[in-house]
């Protein structure tokens, strides 16, 4: 029986109440409120006019607009791409080390995060500028001969991208590739299984939750993180969340941002739910 107070409520839900309280005023209020905005109209000074109207989506359809969403996504997929090729090779090794280096090696990955991400992206613009580092290195070690232009380049970009959100990816697939049975991949072996079959089959499979889970975390904040891209872009590889913070600092275009934000909501929305479905698909074919 669920135990109650006094006057009938139970217990649980007090215990919930300023959960449900904070979600309620910081996150779905905030929420119904920008898409509220998104409808209404700029004012010609400051502020908007209420006035309902369908010109601030009408507008995210013009092709300049199109093309900015077209390039977060293609920076969204490369990073991705890179982040999985790094992250889970390194989650996956992490998971078969001893409890002693485990540890260790996941203290490494969390002291970056002790310092803020501003002062890491400029320590990359240290690195990539003229004569940086990395050109003495390479030109140390006779690769190049003249120093290179790296810094406020589309690479740079995503070298930062991969820097900031491959731990993401290494937790995701750690998380998962150490609660994995690994007498299934000895009895693949054991059966004839090659490396590689086995790894395919049964390893990949096992850690697909945590693969998953680690494109969702990095996906969603590649198409928002532009600073990373204002450091080491040099505002020439222009992101959504660019050209909301432009809008809103800028042009003051607030009802333009907020309908930019909802179709970035509802884009990072449709990922998540892809994700549950194909998440949900496995669990029902590892059922049956």
């Amino acid at each position: 029986m669920r135990r109650s107070n006094r006057r009938g409520i139970p217990h649980g839900f007090l215990m919930s109440l300023p959960m449900y309280l904070f979600t309620l005023f910081f996150v779905l209020a905030p929420l119904c409120y920008m898409v509220i905005l998104s409808f209404l109209t700029r004012a010609e000074v400051w502020g908007v006019v209420h006035e309902v109207t369908l010109d601030n989506y009408r507008n995210i359809l013009t092709p300049v607009y199109l093309k900015t969403f077209y390039e977060s996504l293609k920076l969204a997929v490369i990073c991705v791409v890179l982040i999985i090729l790094t992250g889970y090779p390194f989650g996956y090794f992490m998971a078969k080390l001893s409890s002693t280096w485990k540890r260790r090696v996941s203290m490494l990955l969390m002291i970056p995060f002790w310092t803020s991400a501003l002062i890491r992206m400029y320590g990359w613009i240290i690195i990539f500028r003229s004569n940086g580092i990395l050109d003495k290195l390479l030109m140390g070690l006779h690769i190049t001969k003249e120093p290179l232009k790296l810094l406020y380049t589309y690479p740079a970009v995503v070298v930062g991208m991969v820097y900031a959100l491959v731990p993401f990816m290494i937790f995701a697939v750690y998380s998962s590739a150490e609660k994995m049975d690994w007498s299934l991949v000895e009895a693949a072996r054991d059966l004839g299984a090659s490396p590689a079959k086995a790894f395919f089959t049964v390893t990949l499979r096992l850690t697909m939750p945590g693969l998953l889970s680690g494109v969702v975390l990095t996906f969603i904040p590649s198409m928002g993180l532009f600073f990373i891209a204002d450091i080491l872009g040099g505002n020439k590889v222009v992101l959504v969340g660019s050209l909301i913070q432009e809008q809103l600092m800028k042009a003051r275009n607030w009802p333009f941002a907020a309908a930019l934000s909802v179709v970035l909501m509802i884009l990072t929305s449709l990922i998540i739910w892809l994700y549950r479905r194909v998440t949900k698909v496995r669990d029902l074919e590892g059922f049956y």
